[in-house]
């Protein structure tokens, strides 16, 4: 991949997407294409063909989607499944059409079954099982997406990576109680009850344990993987952490300790997921920031935008 090519970051007001857009641009890039609902709908089929064909990429990485929460995960699979199903396609069908030399796509680490058929979890388990019922929708159609890509790899040559992600988190992500992921929602309510004075109220026990990703890090191992890695390929930092060590971290960063209740008549969603991170670590990819430094610097970002 030149500097100079043309790269389109579809998801580009997202998490990943933001964080790409913004690493690229700093690691010399010169025509970093940033694509947000503003330049196109991505459901719409027609749209997107007529959006690929006038900007014309050289290489695609593909973070948008439709996302939320564990909550709003169980009110929505449906929609989750149409809506990311019609994305996937459209973007890879429309990648086809424009000749993208690579198209890096982002998946996700509830494609893995439920019951896990091993830990650590590897690349050649994704197909051995069904998703955690509680992901079906967004996790099946992340699924569909891998199979197209496999598909159209041995149909037209195409050249592709399918990141499969742990839990990323950072600025610019959906700080939402109710459709956010466990750290922004957990931030929010951190912020909420400093600000009034109240407590924060966690669901579960916290015992659940999941391989949390600082969005910087993941941003540069993400070009890494674009760079020199194929296929499907596991993303995380290495560190597996209980939910209730990320509270504790939050709290002493927020100086809010004994501020805390447990909602143990909540779900705690998967016990545990840890990714085999074989690939990465060959290509020499790892994370430089610690869970704390990356808390620390998104807790600072958010409080500095509602402040």
């Amino acid at each position: 991949m030149n500097k100079s090519d043309r790269i389109l970051v579809t998801g580009a007001a997202g998490l990943m997407g933001s964080a790409l857009v913004e690493h690229l641009r700093g690691e010399g890039y010169e025509n970093v294409i940033p694509f947000t609902r503003a330049e196109g709908d991505l459901v719409d089929t027609a749209a997107t063909f007529a959006a690929f064909e006038r900007l014309k990429p050289d290489h695609v990485f593909h973070a948008a989607a439709r996302v939320y929460g564990i909550l709003a995960n169980l009110k929505n699979q449906g929609r989750l499944f149409y809506d990311n199903c019609m994305i996937n396609t459209n973007v890879i069908e429309a990648s086809r059409r424009a000749g993208v030399a690579k198209i890096t796509v982002m998946g996700t680490g509830s494609v893995y079954p439920f019951s896990t058929p091993g830990l650590p979890l590897k690349e050649d388990m994704i197909f051995m099982g069904r998703p955690h019922p509680a992901q079906a929708g967004y996790a099946t159609a992340k699924l569909a997406m891998l199979m197209m890509l496999e598909a159209y790899q041995e149909s037209y040559g195409m050249k592709w990576a399918y990141i499969v992600s742990a839990n990323l988190f950072g600025p610019r992500d959906r700080f939402d109680t109710e459709t956010g992921n466990a750290v922004p929602s957990l931030i929010k309510k951190f912020h909420d009850a400093k600000t009034n004075g109240g407590t924060v109220t966690v669901w579960g026990d916290g015992s659940a344990e999941r391989d949390f990703v600082y969005i910087k890090d993941a941003a540069r191992i993400a070009l890494g993987i674009m760079m020199s890695l194929e296929g499907p390929v596991n993303m995380g930092s290495g560190q597996v952490r209980r939910i209730r060590d990320i509270v504790d971290t939050l709290a002493e960063i927020t100086e809010m300790g004994g501020r805390i209740e447990w909602d143990r008549s909540k779900p705690n969603g998967q016990a545990y997921r840890g990714y085999d991170l074989s690939k990465i670590e060959s290509a020499g990819l790892k994370p430089a920031y610690s869970i704390r430094e990356g808390l620390k610097e998104t807790w600072n970002w958010y409080s500095a935008s509602h402040d």
